[in-house]
């Protein structure tokens, strides 16, 4: 039987403000931490990006097997989203996420021994099952500290790490690739190994500071602690399971609004991963002689604008129809600065702004679609549901680079992939549009019923 749930607080004045001082105050302690977690995860996992010729030269991989290799990383990952999601609910996410970092790091420095072909695959599927729940683990995490109304705000923020690492890995990998021959090793093995360090030694800073729950927290006060966990548990109002196993995955495949929003999702990872893998090297298609310096430093400007979207624009995303909104015009504005990058073979700066356009709204609609899960479960099954909507969009992770190097084999234009995306996230623009929550979008306590 499912568990059911009170409906959520009313706050009166005097405790709205105490939440939303509190709220500030664990935005403070928290997030810069998580941020930089993601920061040194994505730079790990994404920059391959700016070694793919290096390996090719080296190695003699081609662009379709770069492709595959990229992808790859997502099978084992997406797999294991949900089992490592609901071991992280049931030991505790300091324990977890510092297990995590310590083996991803490792296997990201493994990545200066690969020698062809076969090695780049089974050390990019190693590093998948390495880094698998770390994305939604932490999306769990941040819904334990703040109350619906702040979780879009919240998650915007976290996911400024992705756009931090490519504004920073891009051009630190630059730098890197210039150490070629430095104590015997390729400049791109020094990136492996540099770049995958700080994910060991940030761990230990991990095991050491960050409390599993509120009620740890050592800046909080008792009467702050429990307020905060009331209303959080007041809020949390949709269908759980009984179990805290594989079982509690039931009422999530069960609902028809989480397929949709995961298909939402599916579409959006085409985009982001395909844009990670591939930007270094369509910047690089307007001119070969560029170094890789310059293509770093180039390819961080799309970067920018998706860190200003991820900070900015998620707070608007207050109740179920302008979040519905916002997603949708994201979606539509992803596509339409693809396209002018697509079209645009001789003007490098024309075809960046249009990556830049694109890249503004992809953790803006990332941010919303993440708290759709939240809002229509609880508990465990909570855990399971974002877990299994992060594994099933990262699909999209996988066909992305893959379809993008397929093209670019086949065709020789490093700009042709585009148009795959595109279709994608005009599909995307769409599915939000059926996105509901629980019960007729039922109001949290912070705020009044959107319709």
């Amino acid at each position: 039987m499912p568990e059911t749930h009170s409906p959520a607080m009313k706050l009166n004045s005097t405790n709205s403000q105490r939440i939303e001082v509190l709220t500030k105050t664990n935005f403070g302690k928290l997030m810069p931490l998580l941020v930089t977690v993601y920061i040194i995860s994505f730079i790990d996992r994404t920059n391959i990006g700016m070694a793919k010729e290096a390996l090719g030269a080296d190695i003699g991989l081609s662009a379709g097997a770069y492709g595959l290799g990229a992808g790859l990383f997502f099978l084992c990952y997406a797999v294991l989203e949900v089992p490592s999601n609901l071991i992280m609910h049931k030991v505790g996410a300091r324990f977890w996420i510092t297990r995590i970092m310590i083996t991803w790091g490792i296997i990201s420095m493994s990545m200066a021994l690969v020698w062809n072909d076969i090695s780049f695959y089974v050390i990019r599927i190693l590093l998948g099952v390495a880094e698998a729940g770390l994305y939604p683990g932490i999306i769990l995490y941040i819904s334990y500290w703040f109350p619906q109304k702040y979780r879009p705000r919240a998650i915007g923020i976290f996911l400024l790490g992705v756009s931090i690492a490519n504004i920073v890995g891009a051009p630190l990998a630059g730098v890197l690739l210039q150490l070629d021959g430095f104590g015997g090793l390729q400049g791109w093995q020094w990136m492996f190994i540099i770049e995958g360090a700080p994910a060991v030694l940030l761990a230990f800073l991990v095991w050491k500071i960050l409390p599993n729950t509120p009620r740890e927290a050592k800046w909080l006060s008792a009467s702050d602690k429990s307020l905060l966990d009331h209303v959080i548990k007041s809020e949390d109002v949709g269908e759980s399971s009984q179990h805290n196993d594989l079982r509690s995955l039931g009422p999530v495949v069960k609902d028809p609004i989480l397929w949709l929003v995961v298909l939402a999702y599916f579409t959006h990872q085409i985009a982001v991963y395909s844009l990670s893998y591939f930007l270094p090297t369509m910047i690089k298609s307007y001119d070969s002689h560029m170094s890789t310096i310059t293509v770093g430093l180039i390819t961080a400007i799309p970067w920018i604008a998706a860190a200003l979207g991820s900070w900015f624009l998620p707070k608007y995303a207050v109740g179920l129809k302008k979040s519905k909104m916002i997603a949708s015009a994201g979606f539509v504005t992803v596509a339409a600065g693809l396209t002018i990058a697509a079209l645009t073979h001789t003007n490098i700066w024309v075809a960046v702004i249009g990556f830049f356009i694109a890249a503004s709204q992809l953790f803006v609609i990332q941010s919303i679609l993440f708290t759709v899960p939240q809002q229509r479960f609880s508990g465990a099954t909570t855990a399971a549901a974002v877990a299994f909507m992060n594994m099933c969009g990262l699909i999209g992770g996988f066909l992305g680079p893959t379809v993008m190097g397929y093209l670019e084999e086949q065709t020789g234009d490093k700009l042709a992939g585009l148009w795959f995306i595109i279709v994608a996230v005009l599909i995307g623009s769409l599915l939000v549009w059926g996105l509901k929550y629980r019960s007729t979008d039922a109001p949290t306590s912070l705020e009044g019923k959107e319709n």
